[in-house]
């Protein structure tokens, strides 16, 4: 194994000190969801240097978008809201990006698939990207990537002491085609992903910190994820499908929640539909083999929404780690004299503004 850096001005040259409070720095942060991405621009921002590093083909983490011949699925968060001013101005930079989804009256459906009521939040507007969720998420990532500090496809593995800069950190990483490289150099690491993986990667590279028990505390529930699309919809005097509102939260016990992608602004107008089913029926199912899990939902989602055709296109995703049930409590943790921290929405909740502003906060800390 050898050790690496992306570019040349990454490396820390022969018997450099780890920069001191207040200097540039060079960060890692781990994961490029919301939380990475918007933790990783902010520490930019303030003149440091960032390398982030990310499993998944691209960035977005819960917004990631699943594509098929049909048009898109948000396979995982399917709107956000703006409570917090900092999200508001951080969206203000990506003007026409994301636009107001015509759901905002969610429905609620008993268990039999009938409204119970259809009352929206008061005042809230919901909000989509596009073309797909993860628009947002990839367009704050882009100069990162234009930089070359953007590694997908790469995931982190052990995280040690500098082998050479005992007071810094290095990244042992695995590439999805088998590759091998360590990165040198951090004066920081910030982990960007759900708590049982920052855990894990902490005790499993024998990183002691203070936050063993906080983080064994944080519940995430997981979540398998249906998607179909009925090309057969798409004809003269027939647009839709089932029913006439476009996303609802659900008491069945198998689903928890239904929204008509096709309804979204920005999207093919093909009839999708993405089907999320409730953290206790994904807890129970979560083992179980997907066409069995997908032939469970699709009976459930007949049962809700009338809609019995069969469908042309159908596609499962499961989510080990999905919607928060129990938050840590505070935005971050950040330990300044170990040069680590952790964040995510798991730290205040599960909306995706949660995960902003747990990123944004962490880097002005660290910053």
């Amino acid at each position: 194994m050898t050790r690496f850096s992306s570019r040349s001005s990454d490396r820390l040259k022969q018997g450099q000190q780890v920069a001191p409070l207040g200097a540039a720095r060079r960060f890692a942060v781990v994961g490029a969801g919301m939380a990475g991405v918007a933790c990783a621009r902010t520490l930019a921002q303030a003149g440091h240097m960032v390398i982030v590093f990310e499993k998944a083909p691209q960035p977005g983490g819960r917004t990631a978008a699943l594509a098929s011949p049909f048009g898109s699925f948000d396979s995982g968060a399917q709107y956000f809201t703006v409570r917090d001013a900092r999200f508001q101005k951080a969206l203000d930079t990506v003007s026409g990006l994301c636009r107001a989804w015509s759901a905002t009256t969610i429905r609620v459906l008993d268990a039999a698939g009938r409204v119970a009521t259809a009352a929206p939040p008061p005042g809230e507007a919901h909000w989509v990207a596009a073309p797909a969720m993860d628009a947002l998420v990839q367009a704050w990532a882009a100069p990162l990537a234009r930089e070359g500090h953007l590694h997908t496809r790469t995931a982190v593995t052990h995280i040690e002491r500098d082998a050479m800069r005992p007071m810094a950190w290095q990244l042992r990483t695995e590439t999805l085609d088998g590759g091998s490289q360590v990165y040198a150099g951090f004066d920081g690491v910030v982990l960007a992903q759900p708590a049982p993986l920052s855990r894990a990667l902490l005790q499993q590279s024998g990183v002691s910190t203070p936050w063993d028990d906080a983080l064994a505390g944080v519940d995430i529930a997981p979540c398998w994820t249906l998607m179909l699309a009925f090309a057969q919809a798409v004809r003269p005097g027939l647009t839709t499908l089932g029913p006439q509102w476009n996303a609802a939260r659900s008491t069945h016990h198998r689903i928890a929640w239904l929204a008509r992608e096709s309804s979204k602004p920005g999207r093919t107008q093909i009839e999708r539909w993405t089907v999320q089913a409730s953290p206790a029926w994904s807890l129970e199912h979560l083992n179980d083999e997907a066409p069995r899990v997908q032939a469970k939902l699709i009976k459930a989602f007949a049962e809700v929404t009338g809609i019995r055709a069969t469908p042309t296109h159908a596609e499962m995703r499961r989510w080990r780690h999905a919607q928060t049930q129990k938050p840590l409590g505070q935005s971050f943790l950040w330990d300044a004299s170990l040069g680590l921290g952790v964040c995510g929405d798991w730290c205040l909740g599960h909306r995706l503004e949660d995960a902003f502003v747990s990123g944004l906060e962490l880097a002005l800390t660290a910053a």
